[in-house]
């Protein structure tokens, strides 16, 4: 008789090449087996009738402040809110405080998450004008799944705007490199034209589509020279969108939640600062352009951006109120709830948020349901109905943008490498996870 360490019984694998009811069978924290597997006996048995099975769901664009402010957020929170909201892995980014810019930053912040962190977690390193001739060693460090390069749109010392210097760091290293996109040039120059307690709208003003699609074509023009690849996140405009379909030899695309499911001036109206984000929320032409996206396939990602910031800060008069949306819990529940609206397939969601990133970023054994990965696994309940609520947020800042939507399908389980860390909505367990490995 086969046995197994873990076996997820009778449940709607949504697989490579298809979705079918069948029993996974998980041995030493990978994938051993999939198919009928009555005959087989483990330690532990999950039943998953009524359930899917989904490949474990990656947010590839996080923000989880640690270093920084722990009453804002940090590691140990932004994990397990991940694993609360079915996701297996994160991908955090360098803009903490101290910025993750060195070699000694990566070993620390590695260290530090190997008994911190509730899921799997890979590491951005910030591109600063002081390593751009280290980049390419950087690059290379273990667990490091891209350099990140802020070409607008910063604080500190990780924002690089000028082609110059935008270059140098393309011929630094070989991997593909991910950018926030926007014209600096074009914000400051602009910046003249707005003032104290005008309306939150005029954050999508200030920061217009000529300003988003400037950056990316100045990004995309260096990218081709170079041929270095290159991977846009947080592509928030139409225009942009249609452009970089011409741009797939050196270009990957990321698409955030929010531009999936809120629009201007709606948004604005709703929630003030609490829908003031960098790129912004735009009006509803361009959320219809980022649907279309993920429907004729330029979109690779989608992420989350969480980027949590305190009430008070969110609630200040624009433009003093940060920027910035909290997202990792709440990403799962809200497009599980677009699948069932018909806007994408559960293929085409498990394809954005695990086989892309994984491909996009070259993240080893991650992103597939099939043997040999892995045993990352979100379980889902496409049945379920749940309003989000605040008091569900375990992130410390305490809030999210999509409090009292009702969801219409939710995650229910979560398994890190074999581990069932999250399961009706209970943490099981302390931190489990642990750094990923990128090719």
């Amino acid at each position: 008789m086969a046995t197994f360490d873990l076996i997820l019984r009778n449940g709607t694998c949504v697989l490579p090449w298809g979705q079918e009811v069948a029993d996974v069978g998980v041995r030493n924290g990978k994938i051993a087996a999939i198919g009928d597997l009555r005959g087989a006996d483990a330690a532990e048995l999950v039943d998953c009738s009524h359930l899917h099975v989904l490949p474990g769901l990656i947010d590839a664009h996080v923000h989880l402040r640690d270093p920084g402010d722990a009453t804002v957020e940090t590691i140990p929170t932004g994990t397990k809110a991940a694993i609360l909201g079915g996701i297996t892995g994160v991908f955090d980014m360098p803009n903490t405080a101290p910025s993750i810019t060195t070699r000694e930053k990566i070993d620390w912040k590695r260290d530090y998450v190997r008994d911190n962190t509730y899921c799997d977690i890979g590491f951005y390193v910030g591109a600063a004008r002081s390593n751009i001739a280290e980049l390419g060693e950087l690059e290379a460090e273990k667990n490091v799944c891209a350099i990140k390069v802020f070409a607008g749109s910063s604080t500190g010392d990780l924002m690089i705007e000028d082609d110059e210097s935008l270059e140098r760091v393309m011929r630094s290293g070989r991997r593909r490199i991910a950018y926030h996109s926007e014209d600096e040039y074009r914000l400051q120059a602009r910046k003249p034209m707005f003032t104290k307690g005008m309306p939150h709208a005029n954050h999508a003003e200030w920061r217009d589509v000529e300003c988003a699609l400037l950056g990316t074509r100045r990004l995309m023009a260096l990218a081709r020279e170079t041929g270095r690849p290159a991977h846009i996140l947080h592509v928030s405009t139409a225009e942009e969108l249609d452009y970089l379909k011409d741009f797939r030899d050196v270009a990957t695309v990321e698409v955030l939640v929010n531009h999936l499911t809120q629009w201007g001036p709606d948004a604005y109206e709703r929630l003030g600062g609490y829908a003031v984000m960098n790129p912004p929320i735009r009006d509803k032409r361009h959320y219809e352009a980022a649907w279309a996206a993920v429907a004729d396939g330029t979109v690779d990602v989608i992420g989350s951006d969480h980027a949590p910031h305190s009430r008070a800060n969110k609630e200040k008069p624009w433009p003093d109120c940060s920027a910035g949306l909290t997202g990792v819990q709440t990403i799962v529940p809200m497009m599980l709830t677009q699948v069932n609206a018909g806007r994408l397939s559960l293929s085409r969601l498990a394809d954005l948020m695990a086989a892309g990133p994984a491909r996009v970023y070259g993240a080893v054994g991650k992103g597939r349901l099939a043997a040999g990965y892995d045993a990352d696994f979100t379980l889902v309940d496409m049945k379920k109905s749940r309003t989000i609520e605040e008091s569900w947020i375990v992130s410390p800042c305490g809030w999210t943008p999509f409090a009292g939507e009702t969801c219409t399908a939710w995650p229910v389980g979560t398994i890190v490498r074999g581990h069932i860390v999250m399961r009706d909505d209970e943490v099981i367990g302390g931190p489990k996870g642990a750094p990923i490995n990128f090719a």
